[in-house]
């Protein structure tokens, strides 16, 4: 066994050191531990690679902005070890590299298990919700809530040592490379892509996961064409620490069949993968006259996708939701101008943009604005003490009675969005 840490990933080594490579990825909020009760069984066929995600168990604490650049990350490891095509297995954030591997990098990749995966993991709202939080009051409610988003009753009930060890786990997480992490999963989304994954793949899901449950899995077997689904009965979200034999039997199998002919070949280098013409660019949408006298694209898409991200997916369908003959102009100007005209653009950051829009909406008495605007500004990465700060600072130069309004919409927001849910 060899053990390394390096700037790029933190990462060990197990078996034979001629054998094919089999890459364990982890899952949010764990270390590589987690994989620790397949590794008797899997080192007798296969060196198994583990790394660990920025900021957990220890790992230098670089957080990554996409799941893009985390798989970029390994395959920077894996090329400083000469490592060129290798299987994978990964568990939640895990599977989502793995599915990042399979679709840009397919040439690397020889078999795929997706764990407790999903080709979009809940909403973009819910793991940015857990940023704030996380923000606000640090990893423990975080490490409160694993259990019983990980294992299911009767096993937290008859495991509590291996239940206080995941909680650990999360506790010793660096918080800001939780916060990127939940970012990464906010953005993920390979629904429309999945159709474009071309190496065999096994989809392992709990029967009883709340969080990737069955239907996501069913998604993936679905949208893959070479595909396999297993339901694990007994286990929810960590199905390798709740049924680590029934989890190491699936992968054995999977990964030997796959293997069989011509398994020792995988260490040797791989052509690499043949140039593809670039696809032509998708016509733009039709966007206003003076846009396009300008010979600019429409921002509207743009401001869309940065509404969203800001406000939150669930606002802003509502707000479109709502929009009828008399406002539906008006939501797209909002969306073109207001966030795909300035809130795109590169001078000031998101959280300046939100101090800005705070003390704006403070000036103007906009309170059902400025509450709306509080939610991105925690969003955004404002913390509530900096919420504090912007207020009272407004409060000289906008006038106290202002200030004491936006106070109240602030404390009742805060509250709202800093309280961990049961």
């Amino acid at each position: 066994m060899t053990q390394t840490t390096a700037e790029t990933l933190q990462h060990r080594f197990d078996g034979p050191e001629h054998a094919p490579v089999l890459v364990l990825g982890p899952s949010l909020g764990t270390t590589w531990h987690m994989w620790d009760r397949q590794i008797p069984e899997l080192t007798r066929t296969w060196r198994v690679f583990r790394y660990d995600l920025p900021g957990h168990g220890g790992a230098p604490a670089g957080p990554v902005a996409s799941v893009g650049e985390l798989t970029a990350r390994l395959l920077a490891v894996l090329d400083g070890l000469g490592v060129q095509r290798f299987g994978y297995a990964g568990c939640s954030i895990g599977g989502a590299v793995g599915a990042e591997l399979a679709l840009r990098h397919p040439h690397r990749v020889a078999s795929l298990a997706l764990v407790s995966a999903s080709p979009r993991f809940g909403t973009a709202d819910e793991f940015r919700q857990r940023g704030v939080i996380v923000r606000t009051n640090g990893m423990e409610p975080m490490a409160a809530a694993a259990p019983a988003r990980w294992f299911t009753p009767a096993f937290a009930a008859a495991q509590p040592a291996i239940v206080e060890w995941a909680v650990q786990m999360v506790r010793t997480t660096d918080p800001g490379c939780y916060i990127a992490a939940c970012e990464a999963l906010a953005a993920f989304d390979v629904r429309p892509e999945l159709g474009r994954i071309a190496v065999p793949t096994l989809v392992v899901v709990g029967e009883q996961d709340q969080v990737t449950g069955p239907g996501d899995a069913r998604t993936l077997v679905a949208g893959i064409p070479d595909a396999r689904l297993a339901l694990v009965p007994g286990a929810a979200h960590l199905t390798p620490v709740e049924q680590p034999a029934a989890v190491t039997d699936l992968l054995v199998r999977h990964f030997s069949s796959d293997w069989e002919d011509g398994s020792t070949t995988l260490l040797a280098p791989v052509p690499p993968a043949p140039e593809e013409a670039p696809e032509a660019a998708p016509a733009a949408p039709e966007g206003p006259p003076e846009a396009a006298a300008a010979g600019r694209p429409d921002p509207y898409d743009a401001g869309m996708k940065v509404r969203r991200e800001v406000l939150g997916e669930a606002y802003v369908d509502g707000v479109l939701a709502d929009a009828d003959e008399m406002t539906g102009d008006f939501q797209e100007l909002l969306t073109r101008y207001a966030w795909g005209e300035v809130w795109t653009r590169e001078g000031l950051d998101r959280r300046t943009r939100s101090v800005v829009a705070l003390t704006a909406l403070v000036a103007g008495g906009h309170q059902a604005s400025l509450a709306t605007h509080v939610r991105a500004a925690l969003r955004n990465g404002l913390t509530p003490a900096e919420i504090r700060e912007v207020l009272l600072q407004s409060a000289v130069y906008c006038g106290v009675p202002a200030a004491q309004a936006a106070f109240e919409t602030a404390r009742e927001v805060v509250r709202q969005e800093t309280t961990p849910q049961p």
